[in-house]
């Protein structure tokens, strides 16, 4: 069983001769432990993630839990991901998105309810996703990648923007899923973040990877606590800093950082202070706080020794000697006096309890005869975050701790963000709201049996062809289809009040057009009905159809909600039979309905005389109702295809303009003494007995295809369906 995030020689494509933005990185994401990407802007944290979850071409591997992605059924219930912001329809409710969610996920609808509590946005569940701040909207991701109740969570830079309350309030919502047994793989670009929520800091720069450290080790190797220093006179004083150490023979480091900034090494405040006044130096700033010495600094002996991977060893470039801006004289690097050797993570099971952790009496008891094996463990991290939590300390001195919640595992909560059921709860309460907490080992049952698939040895884990120079190539996967299509499908059309603006301005307009049509005269009593003038290639309800069919899959590709964490929106044969149905029943009920209010307005107004029901209404009532399916069959099969609402609507439109003229060319003539007597001459070759009334059935479909307006529609939906099939299939190769 292996409980561990596996990720090896991960390489992207590089393009126009540059190097590629990740090249060979390898590292390990153990369960019940927080790992964090680090890196600066451009380093390849965004990248790394996306080669991992296959939603960028290139080369490598990884593994969850033993297993690559596109080998999981249900990749969402494996990785929860959260890549930015909630793609999701501004128009739509939280509450409603969250449960058009969880028809694609396949779990019941009240989990939705579940994690909006878990995640506090309980009283904000009918706002709507366009007027979320910048903080709701995080919450709301958390809480869609948290909504199938995963093992794994994967973000990036989650933090970024945020507050530093709601940064520490998601902070602890990741702790509590790790102290469950879930793994946490995030990303950021601060270091002293990264110490503070970390148990193990993977740091990449440009692409490669430079050092794989445990929390404490980074701390030590990678921060430094320094004494920030404005002065207009910022030379006279590193110079005046410089000579006094040299004279007490003190190692001291003073940094020039640019401008009137300076950051001085191995010294107080209180010393540089007293030396500024001796020497009549004005001082503008003098602050303690945690210094970053880049990542170069803890590269010398900080990647674990592992297994060469294909592709190259997983440690990389050695990287440059840090040039520092010293003044005065030449002093030891601090970093060679206090570094000390790098040892591998211990495997999570033998992970130790964190002091004062109330964890839930099922973890605990599973967990409590490793808990001796690996003793050192959270010593490191409890120092990483004492570092941190000093440096903010010396910033505000003066600010009172009462507004402050600490919880067991000495991470601070502000009161102020967190919802008023858990701001006053240790961690093992807020376990008992996020989604599955009450199935403490349901995580477990979707773990398969790594030694009964590879034969006992685990060897099949990573079974890819060693004789090649390069690990296996990564392509780009489509998302799967949601698990109840249909479910899913009316959730989402009825989650938003387009559709019904839509129908009730065709409502209207074909009330007025039929009117105004009677008023005029010279109109036929089926073009009434359907208020459809003659100057007009369709009708408006037909065109209404046609924009809800191509809002339908338009909507897909604008607002990709299923494409969150696959990057392509899947055009699957169930989603489509799904979208076919709820748009073939909405246009049925908008033709029965405009037909109806129809009548009815011209009754009110013009009286009996011109709402007298023709002899052939069955046949016009069927050709009326096709009509309009076909224009909604089309939007929605052109919008799948092209991508895009306006492709969809432009396909319907081109069906009476372009296809109609073609077609009644075709079928002028010849084709009314064809289908005159096709029921008789069917029986006769085909020996086929039709049942009471089949001819006349038959024969009323027959005249419908040859018409030019439903023939061209019949062709028009043949040649989409099988360019959808087409792509659809390219896409699966």
């Amino acid at each position: 069983m292996v409980q561990v995030i596996q990720a090896f020689g991960l390489t992207s494509i590089s393009r126009k001769a540059r190097p590629p933005a990740v090249d060979d990185v390898s590292f390990e994401a153990r369960a019940g432990r927080i790992t964090v990407l680090l890196g600066a802007a451009g380093a390849g944290k965004t990248t790394a993630l996306r080669l991992m979850l296959a939603l960028c071409p290139g080369r490598g591997i990884t593994y969850f839990r033993g297993r690559p992605l596109y080998r999981i059924a249900h990749p969402a219930r494996e990785v929860g991901v959260l890549l930015g912001d909630v793609p999701g329809h501004p128009a739509r409710s939280v509450r409603g998105h969250l449960r058009m969610l969880c028809a694609a996920s396949g779990v019941p609808g009240r989990r939705a309810d579940e994690v909006l509590e878990a995640v506090g946005l309980v009283s904000f569940r009918e706002e709507r996703l366009g007027t979320l701040s910048r903080g709701m909207d995080r919450r709301l991701g958390l809480a869609c990648a948290l909504l199938p109740d995963p093992h794994t969570l994967v973000l990036d830079d989650p933090t970024r923007g945020l507050s530093p309350g709601e940064a520490e309030w998601l902070h602890g919502m990741l702790r509590a899923h790790a102290d469950q047994g879930g793994t946490v793989l995030t990303t950021t670009g601060d270091p002293r973040e990264a110490a503070r929520i970390a148990d193990r800091v993977v740091t990449l720069d440009a692409g490669r990877l430079v050092a794989d450290q445990a929390a404490g080790e980074f701390a030590r190797t990678r921060l430094r606590p320094r004494v920030a220093v404005r002065s207009p006179y910022a030379g006279r004083l590193a110079a005046a800093l410089t000579k006094e150490a040299r004279t007490g023979r003190r190692s001291v480091e003073v940094v020039r950082e640019g401008g009137n900034r300076l950051s001085v090494y191995g010294t107080t405040t209180s010393v540089i202070g007293e030396t500024a006044f001796r020497h009549g130096i004005l001082v503008h700033q003098l602050a303690d706080e945690i210094g970053d010495m880049g990542p170069d600094s803890a590269a010398d002996g900080a990647l674990p020794e592992r297994a060469p991977t294909v592709g190259g060893p997983a440690g990389g470039r050695t990287p440059p000697e840090r040039e520092k801006t010293v003044f005065g004289f030449s002093v030891p690097d601090p970093l060679t006096m206090t570094r000390t050797e790098s040892t591998p993570s211990a495997p999570a099971a033998q992970r130790p309890p964190r002091p004062n952790s109330s964890a839930a009496p099922a973890l605990s008891t599973a967990s409590a005869p490793a808990s001796s094996a690996e003793p050192a463990e959270a010593p490191p991290r409890a120092e990483a975050r004492a570092a941190v939590d000093a440096e903010t300390a010396a910033r505000h001195p003066g600010r009172p701790e009462t507004g402050r919640t600490r919880l067991t595992h000495t991470r601070l909560v502000p009161t102020r963000v967190v919802p008023s059921r858990i701001a006053t709860t240790r961690i093992s309460a807020l376990r008992t709201l996020l989604p599955g907490a009450r199935r403490p080992f349901a995580r477990q049952s979707w773990t398969m049996d790594l030694e009964t698939r590879t034969g006992g040895n685990g060897a099949g884990a990573h079974s890819f062809d060693t004789d090649s120079p390069l690990p296996p190539p990564i392509s780009v996967r489509p998302a799967p289809t949601p698990l109840r299509p249909l479910r899913y499908e009316v959730r989402r059309a009825a989650g938003v009040g387009t559709g019904f603006l839509i129908c009730g301005a065709v409502l209207v307009l074909s009330v007025l057009t039929a009117v105004a049509l009677a008023g005029i005269g010279h109109t036929p009593q089926a073009r009434l009905f359907a208020a459809w003038p003659q100057e007009l290639p369709l009708p408006p309800v037909a065109l209404a159809a046609g924009l809800l069919g191509a809002l339908a899959f338009g909507d897909e590709f604008r607002h990709p909600a299923l494409a969150a964490d696959r990057g392509t929106v899947p055009r699957r044969l169930g989603l489509l039979t799904a979208k076919l149905l709820v748009t073939g029943a909405t246009a049925t009920l908008l033709a029965v309905l405009v037909a109806g209010c129809d009548a009815e307005a011209l009754y009110l107004v013009y009286g009996r005389e011109l709402t007298q029901v023709p002899d052939d209404w069955l046949s016009l009532s069927a050709s009326w109702i096709a009509l309009v399916i076909g224009c909604a069959w089309a939007g929605v099969l052109a919008a799948g295809v092209f991508r895009s609402t306006s492709g969809g609507l432009a396909a319907v439109l081109a069906v009476p303009v372009a296809v109609v003229p073609l077609m009644h060319t075709a079928f002028r003539g010849p084709a009314e003494r064809t289908v005159a007597d096709l029921p008789s001459r069917m029986r006769e070759v085909f020996l086929l007995q039709w049942p009471f009334g089949g001819d006349r059935y038959l024969l009323a479909v027959a005249r419908l295809l040859v018409q030019p307006v439903g023939g061209a529609m019949a062709l028009s939906l043949a040649a989409l369906l099988c360019a959808y099939l087409f792509t659809t299939l390219r896409a699966r190769a």
